[in-house]
């Protein structure tokens, strides 16, 4: 795999967007060891504006590594009771690995955006 190709496989694009006092932290691409940490700082820069909620949207990622559930577990872990925390997640790529290792257990999984904040604004 050359240089270009390399870089392509693990790329993690990341975007947040408001809705009232919710946010949507949107990414798209690969979150494996070497994008874990933009998802991390993209989430963390998010949650010092102080959010009611946090929806974290993997609807268009197209490989969940380890190092990217683990960044969930420990968001979860320091923000919740205060702060409702859910993940979009659904098909094998993303709400398959989180159920098989327990985190959807931890962690309220939702099919859709539109559910997540749904269930966030009740």
């Amino acid at each position: 795999m050359d240089e270009q190709n390399a870089t392509q496989a693990t790329s993690c694009v990341l975007d947040e967007e408001w809705v009232g006092r919710v946010a949507v932290v949107s990414a798209s691409g690969v979150v494996d060891m070497l994008t874990a940490p933009q998802l991390e700082q993209a989430i963390r820069a998010a949650l010092d504006q102080k959010p009611a909620g946090l929806v974290i949207d993997f609807t268009n990622i197209e490989f969940l590594a380890s190092a990217g559930m683990g960044v969930l577990v420990a968001v979860h872990d320091e923000v919740t009771p205060d702060i409702r925390f859910c993940v979009v997640a659904d098909g094998p790529a993303t709400s398959r690995p989180l159920k098989l290792v327990g985190i959807a257990d931890l962690i309220k999984l939702y099919a859709t955006r539109d559910e997540a904040l749904s269930a966030l604004s009740a």
